[in-house]
């Protein structure tokens, strides 16, 4: 818990503090307060354009995740057929794979399609390596739910994706509410992929924003920790609203196949 409290005290309390005082004392409190850090920083339309950025970048990508993992997970928990497993396999393979280790095809690729510059050439990749881990927390959920239930309702005449629509993805919702969370955060944390697709400034990110204005304010520190905790703080809140749904998902995708 010091390991994460501490770094984050810091830096809150840093954005408080003059350049002299984190000279002076680099661990002391604010003495006096300074709140310019923060005003000057609430009052750039460069913040806020990053925030929107983030913020429309992260959704982007949970609505492409949801129901693509809902529905590869679905396929392979409910379905027998020749080389699910296998397929299954390529997915949780695709966990040992960063996004830096395909940066430069991507970057290729999206340059020949028009995606630079473009939220979606950001979203779209992001949505692609938050498929293995989607399906692996969904499928264990989707397996458990008793074969019983999909045999009556397809007695009543309900199909494979009406029984998906209608009874998996309502029994699902917590499961949804975890992958959800787990997605927007790290989207919103994300930095190698949106500062290599992310060239016009106009299109910047929070992460982004923090590298420029640690190269900007190289030397005024409290600036680089005001923004640094400013670009910290929503994904901090969602995660700590957030925590007991992450909780009970992550517990109900860990069914014992």
């Amino acid at each position: 818990m010091a390991v994460i409290v501490i770094p984050l005290a810091f830096s809150v309390l840093g954005g408080f503090r003059s350049s002299q005082q984190l000279s002076a004392d680099p661990v002391g409190l604010p003495n006096p307060w300074v709140w310019e850090n923060y005003e000057m920083l609430l009052r750039s339309g460069d913040f806020w354009r990053q925030v929107w950025n983030s913020t429309l970048i992260a959704l982007l990508t949970t609505v492409v995740v949801l129901p693509a993992a809902s529905l590869a997970a679905f396929v392979l928990a409910r379905y027998d057929f020749r080389g699910r497993e296998l397929v299954y396999g390529l997915f949780t393979i695709g966990l040992l794979f960063p996004v830096a280790v395909a940066i430069l095809p991507l970057f290729i690729v999206l340059r020949q399609v028009g995606l630079l510059s473009n939220p979606l050439g950001v979203a779209l990749p992001q949505a692609a390596f938050g498929l293995p881990i989607s399906i692996v927390i969904m499928r264990p959920f989707f397996r458990a739910i008793p074969q019983s239930l999909q045999d009556a309702a397809r007695i009543d005449g309900c199909g494979p994706f009406r029984f998906y629509w209608h009874v998996m993805l309502p029994l699902s919702r917590p499961v949804l509410s975890t992958i959800a969370v787990i997605t927007i955060v790290g989207s919103w944390n994300a930095f190698l992929l949106p500062l290599l697709v992310l060239i016009d400034p106009s299109n910047h990110t929070l992460p982004i924003g923090v590298n420029n204005v640690s190269a900007q304010f190289s030397t005024d520190y409290s600036v680089v920790l005001a923004y640094t905790t400013l670009s910290m703080v929503p994904a901090l809140l969602f995660y700590a609203l957030a925590e007991r749904q992450i909780i009970g998902g992550l517990t109900r995708g860990a069914v014992k196949e």
